[in-house]
């Protein structure tokens, strides 16, 4: 079995190659050398040709590179060529990882335990319990400089049991593939990666989430981030056109509008909880008592908290119960006064039980739902 030559290795910036094809097993062809990238590390693959056929993944699989095709297969001598936006888009990516992974151990002593390219976004996990704005701002902005500083990256090969000095230690054996930023970060890594660190462009922090106690960061760098920041301004310049403030007010206009809809919400459901309450109440007084002196009302009624508010001002009487059914989902309440000899909770527990259903709740007030229109109506007759 002959081993692919990997041209990546040597020169990430090769977009077209002349190959031999060794094997084609399926829709997978095996070449004598390659300079399409395998998933791996973190990297998605390469895409592109083969004689004009398209490259729709690449794997790898030891000693041999797989490029899965779509279409008619290649033999004899093939041509190769590497979709140049996707490979640059994830070489500034990349480099653009170990950079900030760098400047987070540089300046924090936080290391990066995990790291994900996406089709969007970039993450990277440390190994943190947290990590404020502040310091993520510190972050950002370091790694911006040493982009702005254009530092050489270099690639290089040295023996696992003589190489020193990487930001995490490798436990590979034999030759390693060092990628050393200048002055910064040595990291035995296989992907692709610019030439210097100006060819990351800009770098953006977008945000952070809490992953099995770890801390994820989220990054764009190049073009992506160019694209974020300019998507992120049209949205702020809509928020503000539509508050007609500037955009560098917008946000504190915003936060007076959240408190301003939150105390409307307070009002909101202080008025709605009293015009229920009165409902109820006033519900009582029209509802006469049957032969045994109770006043017993049934409403078809979804079951919400305004429901809940009057019911509690109608059994706030004496000599009150009320019951409230719906059909969307199967579900009752029934609340009672303290001196109708009724106890709510175990009156609908032991009703819906009966029929496949739970609930429960207070003397005074309880819920039950169960699983069919038909036991509904039997649950009815019981209360």
């Amino acid at each position: 079995m002959t081993v692919t030559e990997r041209l990546y290795y040597h020169d990430c910036y090769l977009r077209r190659f002349e190959a031999r094809v060794e094997s084609v097993e399926s829709n997978r062809v095996y070449l004598d050398r390659t300079a399409f990238y395998p998933a791996s590390g973190g990297q998605p693959s390469d895409r592109g040709t083969l004689n004009g056929t398209r490259v729709v993944d690449v794997l790898d699989e030891g000693d041999r590179i797989a490029h899965v095709i779509d279409g008619a297969a290649p033999h004899g001598a093939a041509t190769g060529e590497i979709d140049w936006a996707r490979r640059f888009d994830h070489m500034q990516q990349h480099s653009g990882q170990h950079l900030l992974s760098a400047v987070l151990v540089d300046l924090f002593e936080v290391p990066t335990v995990s790291f994900h390219l996406g089709e969007e976004i970039s993450t990277i996990d440390i190994a943190a319990s947290g990590l404020d704005g502040g310091r993520l701002a510190r972050a950002e902005e370091r790694a911006n400089q040493i982009v702005f500083e254009n530092r050489p990256i270099s690639i290089s090969f040295e023996h696992a049991s003589r190489v020193r000095d990487l930001r995490k230690a490798s436990d590979r054996e034999g030759e390693l593939r060092i990628i050393t930023i200048a002055d910064l970060d040595r990291s035995a890594c296989g992907g692709t990666h610019v030439r210097s660190t100006g060819e990351i462009g800009p770098v953006l922090i977008r945000k952070t989430d809490k992953i099995r106690g770890n801390v994820r960061i989220e990054f764009l760098c190049g073009m992506r981030a160019v694209r974020r920041a300019r998507s992120d301004f049209e949205a702020l310049s809509r928020i503000a056109r539509g508050l007609a403030s500037g955009l560098d007010a917008a946000a504190a206009v915003v936060e007076k509008q959240i408190e301003r809809i939150h105390e409307l919400e307070r009002i909101n459901r202080r008025l709605t909880a009293e015009l229920a309450a009165h409902q109820g109440r006033e519900l009582y007084n029209s509802t006469a008592p049957d032969a045994s002196g109770l006043r017993r009302v049934v409403v078809e009624e979804p079951i919400t908290e305004d429901l809940r508010a009057r019911a509690r001002a109608f059994t706030g009487q004496p000599g009150a119960i009320f019951i409230a059914w719906w059909s969307s989902p199967p579900s009752l309440l029934l609340a009672v006064s303290n001196d109708c000899g009724v106890n709510a909770g175990e009156r609908i527990k032991a009703a819906v039980a009966a029929y496949g259903g739970r609930g429960g709740g207070s003397a005074v007030m309880a819920q039950g739902s169960v699983p069919t229109a038909e036991a509904l109506e039997r649950v009815k007759a019981l209360l």
